[in-house]
């Protein structure tokens, strides 16, 4: 189940979907369909080492290199 990160064309709004098959995505707060796909990050997981010792990836959102949420954070 590929996860798709959109921005809404009518009220831009940005999230991700889980997209089945030949299904469309449609905006969760607006229900447009309307929507523009945004280059996607993914994450990867490797099974051994403690949390803390996994370097952390960029935002998924923005790309920001400080990690996940970071774009909500004050620089």
């Amino acid at each position: 189940m590929p996860i798709f990160e959109y921005i809404c064309q009518e009220c831009q709004h940005e999230f991700e979907a889980l997209v089945f098959g030949k299904d469309k995505a449609a905006c969760p707060k607006c229900r447009s369909k309307k929507l523009e796909p945004q280059l996607s990050v993914f994450a990867v997981s490797a099974k051994s080492g403690s949390p803390s010792s996994r370097p952390v990836g960029p935002c998924g959102s923005c790309g920001d290199p400080r990690g996940p949420g970071a774009c909500s954070l004050k620089d």
